[in-house]
């Protein structure tokens, strides 16, 4: 009987353990299930380009957002960058950007960003980018500097002109400052899609953009998904084609 019985309180043991378990496991759902906010946005994107002779361009870009989060257009970038190109077909380009953006309609603090960038191709279709950014907000004297590495990768997949594309972007603050950015790892972009020749020099992008953004201090991280458009374009050439 005293047998029975200690057999029985080891059962309720487990029981209580068990209940234990289910009741932390749905604690934890709803935890996980916010742990992350989610947004949905478009991104449309404009290059123009001037080349000059066979190794210099200048490639003018304009960029437009949309974000659910932010109840409509929420984010615009205009600027230029200067490209050379060396005999070994690196890439080192030299650029700036202003950047204002938007929440519910209502104006946040611009930025001015300049920018240096080397693309260098690995071969198969690879390619390798690291840019530097040196960032200068309206809302404070500091300077913040963050470095974008990036992965890409496109292949043909017919003899008409269309790509298959895709590239993976961190994001790493290189500083702290008092306006906002913060060091460390902040985000990471994944995104894939398809490029088609669309007649001359004209060239369009369509594709899908994700990027997971890290929370600080308390705040929550987000998990944007992203439609993508691109329209490439050859505005003028200037030079001669040789060396």
């Amino acid at each position: 009987m005293a047998r029975s019985r200690r057999d029985w309180i080891r059962l309720r043991d487990i029981d209580v353990l068990r209940l234990s378990l289910l009741s932390a496991t749905l604690l934890l759902v709803p935890t996980l299930a916010h742990a992350q906010q989610v947004d949905r946005q478009l991104w449309l994107q404009t290059n123009g380009t001037v080349t000059i002779g066979s190794r210099e361009k200048v490639t003018l870009e304009g960029i437009g957002r949309f974000s659910d989060r932010a109840e409509g257009f929420s984010h615009a970038e205009a600027g230029a960058l200067f490209t050379h190109t060396t005999a070994g077909g690196i890439e080192l380009s030299i650029g700036y950007r202003h950047v204002a953006d938007w929440n519910r309609g209502v104006a946040l603090p611009n930025e001015e960003r300049l920018r240096q960038m080397v693309l260098m191709p690995l071969g198969s279709g690879f390619s390798g980018r690291l840019r530097l950014e040196e960032r200068f907000n309206s809302s404070g004297s500091e300077i913040g500097v963050r470095l974008r590495p990036r992965l890409g990768f496109d292949t043909p997949l017919n003899d008409k002109g269309l790509k298959l594309f895709a590239t993976q972007e961190h994001f790493l603050n290189l500083n702290t400052t008092g306006w906002g950015q913060q060091g460390g790892y902040e985000r990471m972009r994944n995104a894939a899609g398809l490029s088609i020749g669309l007649g001359g020099k004209l060239r369009g992008e369509v594709g899908y953009l994700n990027q997971y953004r890290f929370g600080r201090d308390g705040r929550r991280d987000q998990m944007d998904h992203a439609a993508t458009f691109t329209l490439s374009f050859n505005v003028a050439s200037i030079g001669g084609s040789g060396d």
